[in-house]
């Protein structure tokens, strides 16, 4: 018993530093969030060069997945994520010396990239640490963490802003970051020695491999419509629906609240109903959740408040479906779990990106536009899952 135990606490304490790596990269965008209305007084620039700053950072986490995945496929990943936190801190720490905004934002852009390898080695490894309903379990709670963090973060970001000036947030990363690693260093040996299986083939293998695609592109549609509706919301509900910010707190506060609860089930729902049923039913409804944000838009109503009751389904569809989808992901991807994961986080990357692009020019024009791009995204996500080949798990 005591041996199970030790075992357990093992599992749940590397869970917990994977857990620790997440947060830091997610938290170096919306813990800034609130400084880029500061920076152009503090270093010069225009509001619009100010916004670069979060770019910057977006674009290095995606050079990052792409890079992280690569380098876990040839090397020892425990070493990666400890070298990852200290260049990520470093740079964290250098932020606040920068005395313009390019320097700063030649600065994000190499934080975004050095903050990306926990994201890419956390599902890979837990994996390996558990068996699959606890390894849905862990994921569902990693998503129910991180779905959580661009709500909390901004709000920390604030209180740093008036007590510490636009360099808080930069400092108080770089430290935690900084504490991370050394954690991590020192429970390194608990950590399960990663590096893809030899002969699993490179991101060419895993792009043309359409089981693997299946749970990639349906993973990403799936979230990639729910952010591009997010992302585009604040604008619409204030501008063109006569609402205000309170409106879209209400519904991010409501559509998390049924992600972390779907998410949290979802390791009994699989076991019980099974891992494909589940990724089916959590596809269809985050899709009919944005579809029916089309029919209200049709209805002509425009109250914004009840975007926060339609929104429901797509972030309960999202909690069914993400945590069983991205594992599968990751076993579609036959030992070659850091690209797998990298892929995947990839995919939904440039979705959202290219959702946000396309509905960029019409969000003030009211909810239509946005909500018909975000239910054309999201529906895609059964028609791929209807098309490709399911994982054979004999």
């Amino acid at each position: 018993m005591t041996h199970v135990t030790s075992t357990r606490s093992r599992r749940w304490l590397v869970f917990g530093l994977l857990l620790a790596g997440t947060t830091l990269g997610l938290a170096g965008t919306d813990l800034v969030l609130p400084a880029i209305t500061v920076l152009p007084d503090a270093l010069g620039g225009s509001a619009a060069l100010a916004q670069g700053v979060l770019a910057a950072y977006v674009a290095g986490a995606g050079a990052g997945l792409v890079g992280f995945g690569e380098l876990g496929a040839r090397f020892d990943q425990r070493n990666l994520l400890v070298a990852s936190l200290l260049v990520f801190a470093g740079l964290s720490l250098m932020a606040p010396l920068a005395s313009d905004m390019n320097t700063l934002i030649a600065l994000r852009f190499l934080q975004g990239a050095a903050g990306a390898a926990a994201a890419v080695y956390a599902p890979g490894m837990i994996k390996a640490l558990f068996e699959e309903r606890d390894a849905v379990h862990a994921l569902g709670v990693l998503g129910s963490i991180e779905s959580v963090i661009p709500a909390l973060a901004p709000v920390a970001g604030v209180w740093l802003l008036a007590q510490l000036g636009w360099s808080g947030s930069f400092t108080v990363t770089g430290v935690l970051a900084l504490l991370a690693s050394g954690v991590l260093l020192a429970a390194r040996s608990v950590f399960p020695a990663m590096t893809s299986r030899r002969g699993a083939g490179g991101y060419s293998r895993l792009a043309r491999d359409p089981v693997f695609a299946r749970y990639a592109l349906s993973q990403a549609f799936t979230l990639g419509g729910l952010l591009t509706f997010v992302f585009g919301a604040p604008v619409v509900m204030t501008e063109a629906m006569g609402g205000s910010l309170t409106h879209f707190v209400t519904m991010q506060i409501s559509g998390i609240a049924c992600f972390v609860i779907a998410s949290n089930l979802t390791s009994r729902l699989s076991e019980r109903y099974g891992a494909e049923t589940l990724v089916m039913v959590g596809s269809w409804l985050s899709a009919a959740g944005c579809l029916s944000t089309v029919l209200y838009a049709l209805s002509g109503v425009g109250d914004p408040a009840w975007l926060a009751l339609l929104f429901i389904p797509v972030n309960v569809g999202l909690g069914l479906r993400g945590p069983p989808g991205f594992y599968r992901a990751v076993l579609a991807a036959k030992g070659n779990e850091s690209r797998g994961s990298a892929l995947v986080l990839l995919a939904i990357l440039l979705t959202a990106a290219l959702g946000t692009v396309a509905a960029a020019p019409f969000v003030t024009t009211g909810l239509l536009p946005l909500a018909l791009i975000a239910s054309g995204i999201a529906a895609l996500s059964p028609v791929v899952l209807m098309v490709l080949p399911a994982l054979n798990e004999r």
